[in-house]
């Protein structure tokens, strides 16, 4: 039987060349190669990230920026690679026959920024506070007997009943990676952001130099120890080529495309799709997309506060919208976007669009007016956050209040940057009182197609993701998943859990895109890998 990843690696190598792949003539990424000493003498990579940054904690979020920032200084025991197979990071494993009982060994040379080893005391602390946050990891830990150190390089991870997908969450790329940390440092409540940094990966960050959502430095980390392998995504050599890596903010999108033609800045996250043209003559500079799968996006409604603890109001919302006026607004040109109402994904294995006819078919505003009259909605203000400073969500919202306000919802919409709003929306206080009804995100495809990583399905209430549905039902459907012992029955049970997905509105599918880079073609061997890094990239003179 093919695992799910496995598959859903077949199904990307399907999409390549269809109208949902670049415009011909984008450049591709190159591969990992090998550098010379010489070239990472005194070299600084300046990046204009897709936001500011200013959560530190990549474990109680799930916004890019701060996973970003997690692969720069801390590193993993496993990792996925290319093909979405797990591979060895800072450990290798053993699996007993029954299936109960996972080993991990660290490797040698392991160590944290502060110069003390990495034991099997840090991953096993590490990787209980992650099991509290992240949706597969709550279900991993459902049937953990025990996770304890045997010694200081050996983890020990007993089951109380086999759990087939272990390896495939643990290495996850993201959305929440378990990133390994000391365990004075993982021992902070899963509920309190971390306030010591101290890493165990390829760079340090320099604390003295943070600025907040304006710029962050990191260094190399001399001491650490690559594994042998070839790069693969977050598999292999993580070799850092550069003394140092810079992310400086710059929220309007002309004068970061003006600092990369002229040399300020080497790497710009994410390109306006209008501005292309700024960039396609230029002879210095490499447009290129990360994934041929791309992002979704998606709106997510509060259900502890009116009115969308109301199922008949959140229905409201959902058919007011139209995914097609939403990915018109956010990219404009149809080559880079596609209307698709699976909440897994179009182009993957457990891709099914049932119950979002009026998403993808431009929205039914007079049957959103009828359910809101039905429901008996009562003017209540809708607090719709919009960030203002980050290009691929900016448009989302104001396309949605405008569609909500024509189906008779009284929208408040209030702008800020996007870090003020992924700090609010951890708020559980009133909407009147500093909490919010609904925001805007988008997501990797390969993060939300599987029931076993998407972050959106968590049904388990205040301990769910932000919005905090508790739904039982979802959670009965994620556990028959796991149960699942073909992809038949895989693809069964995701068709249920989409039908019920769409008709609860845990969350608003609002359509697939891609979101192209740019590059000073002075940086080679960036690894082509949906979540951006930087080791192994070197910068020429």
């Amino acid at each position: 039987m093919l695992r799910l990843q496995e598959r859903l690696h077949h199904a990307r190598g399907q999409l390549r060349g269809t109208a949902f792949a670049l415009l011909a003539g984008a450049a591709l990424m190159t591969g990992a190669g090998t550098a010379t000493p010489a070239m990472a003498e005194g070299k600084t990579i300046t990046a204009v990230m897709h936001s500011g940054l200013r959560v530190l904690d990549p474990i109680i979020t799930t916004a890019h920026i701060t996973r970003n920032h997690g692969y720069m200084i801390y590193d993993v025991l496993i990792a996925v690679d290319e093909n979405f197979k797990p591979q060895p990071q800072m450990a290798d494993w053993t699996v007993s026959d029954d299936g109960l009982t996972y080993t991990f060994t660290l490797r040698d040379g392991l160590k944290f920024h502060d110069g003390a080893p990495v034991t099997a005391a840090d991953a096993v602390a590490s990787l209980k506070r992650w099991g509290k946050r992240d949706s597969g990891g709550q279900l991993i830990f459902d049937v953990t007997d025990s996770l304890e150190a045997g010694d200081d390089k050996t983890i020990v991870w007993k089951l109380k009943s086999p759990f087939g997908p272990l390896l495939d969450i643990v290495g996850k790329q993201s959305a929440v990676p378990p990133f390994i940390m000391p365990e004075r440092v993982a021992n902070t409540p899963a509920e309190e952001a971390i306030t010591d940094y101290t890493g165990s990966g390829p760079f340090v960050f320099v604390q003295d130099e943070f600025q907040p959502g304006v710029s962050v430095t990191y260094k190399k980390f001399a001491d650490y120890v690559p594994r042998d392998e070839p790069v693969s995504w977050m598999a292999g050599g993580k070799k850092a080529m550069v003394d140092e890596v810079k992310w400086v903010t710059m929220p309007d999108a002309q004068t970061s495309i003006n600092a990369l033609l002229s040399g300020e800045i080497d790497y710009l996250e994410q390109l306006q799709i209008d501005l292309l043209p700024l960039l396609e003559s230029s002879e210095d500079v490499t447009v290129e997309t990360r994934d041929d799968l791309g992002y979704q996006t998606m709106g997510r409604l509060n259900f502890k506060h009116p009115p969308f603890d109301n199922k008949k109001i959140r229905q409201a919302a959902l058919m007011a919208l139209s995914q097609e006026d939403v990915l018109g607004t956010l990219i404009g040109n149809p080559d880079y976007y596609k209307v698709c109402g699976a909440i897994f994904g179009c182009g993957t294995p457990l891709g099914d669009e049932t119950g979002a006819d009026t998403l993808i078919s431009g929205g039914d505003t007079e049957g959103a007016k009828k359910l809101l009259e039905e429901a008996g909605y009562d003017n209540t203000p809708i607090v719709l956050m919009q960030p203002t400073d980050v290009i691929s969500l900016a448009p989302q919202p104001v396309v949605a209040a405008q569609a909500l306000r024509n189906a008779g919802f009284n929208v408040d919409m209030q702008a800020m940057d996007w870090q003020t709003l992924v700090t609010r929306r951890a708020s559980q206080a009133k909407p009147a009182e500093g909490g919010w009804n609904v925001f805007f995100t988008n997501w990797m495809v390969p993060e939300i197609s599987s029931p076993l990583i998407s972050a959106m399905l968590n049904g388990r209430g205040d301990d769910a993701w932000f919005g905090w549905p508790k739904d039982d039902k979802i959670e009965e459907l994620r556990a028959a998943f796991v149960a699942a012992d073909t992809p038949e029955k895989q693809k069964e049970v995701a068709s249920e859990i989409q039908k019920h997905t769409m008709d609860e509105v845990l969350y608003i599918p609002l359509g697939q895109y891609l979101m192209p880079q740019a590059r000073s073609n002075k940086l080679t061997n960036m690894i082509p890998s949906p979540v951006p890094v930087f080791w192994n990239i070197e910068k020429a003179d």
